[in-house]
């Protein structure tokens, strides 16, 4: 009798718990999106990016006076001065994986406060943004080869310990996507660790907190055929002021196949 997928066991081909910052499974990335007033900078700067008893901190920090960013768009424009610095990591080019379930454990610094805006999330691994390592990564977001899923993201300036997650439907166009229909809030307690993930079932993507099941794209599995890479990244997306330092707090990510 065929094994369902179902019932399928889950394997892990990578785990990160974070004892290191390890550069053959990630990379720092410096784009300017969104309009994000802050700048991602590079080897933690700032402490922006920090390994240390045994999580990874991903962090916005106001550093107090205005500097220059070497951060760019993908016209080429570049970011203008900022006080404001921030860290951003991926797995491009380092682990990126077919469909699968892909899972991490992490907190933030505080329940939600304005322009907060961290996210735990994927991207088609022939993205055509910086860093552009590979002859095939010309295509633009969110064209197949580029899409987007959202497995955990929370905008301070809409709401308190909730989340958003969900897939960006591409509309065929670059940079046209839709941002609302196959995406949806879910309350959790934000300063507290949690378990994030999505996986393909069947042509289904679903959505866990801590394992259990709180939404599901049907049929939206089949959008992404292409072999995706993970980011962590915390942003500052509005004018909103901030003092101090925001924290995004990951004990560990991993990915899993069904054997």
């Amino acid at each position: 009798m065929a094994v369902q997928e179902s019932d399928a066991i889950w394997e892990t081909d990578f785990l990160d718990e974070f004892e290191t910052f390890n550069p053959e499974n990630w990379q720092d990335q410096r784009i300017w999106v969104n309009n994000e007033n802050h700048c991602y900078v590079p080897d933690g700067e700032f402490g922006t990016r920090e390994v240390s008893e045994g999580t990874l901190k991903i962090k916005v920090v106001n550093t107090g006076e205005k500097r220059p960013c070497d951060n760019f768009d993908k016209h080429g424009q570049q970011h203008p001065d900022t006080e404001y610095v921030a860290g951003r990591i991926c797995s491009k080019n380092r682990k990126e994986f077919v469909k699968g379930k892909w899972t991490a454990r992490l907190k933030l610094s505080s329940n939600g406060e304005a322009s907060m805006f961290p996210a735990w999330w994927l991207l088609g691994a022939q993205n055509n943004e910086p860093p552009v390592q590979e002859d095939d990564e010309t295509i633009c977001w969110p064209l197949t080869g580029s899409g987007e899923i959202d497995i955990f993201e929370h905008h301070g300036d809409h709401m308190k310990d909730e989340f958003t997650t969900g897939a960006i439907v591409s509309l065929g166009e670059c940079d046209k996507g839709d941002w609302e229909s196959q995406r949806r809030n879910f309350p959790a307690t934000l300063n507290e660790f949690h378990e994030y993930s999505v996986e393909w079932e069947a042509s289904d993507l679903v959505y866990r907190l801590d394992g259990k099941e709180v939404y599901r794209n049907p049929g939206e599995g089949d959008k992404y055929p292409e072999p995706m890479f993970a980011i962590l990244n915390f942003a500052k997306i509005t004018d909103s002021p901030m003092s101090g330092e925001w924290v995004m707090e990951v004990d560990w990510v991993k990915h899993e196949y069904r054997k």
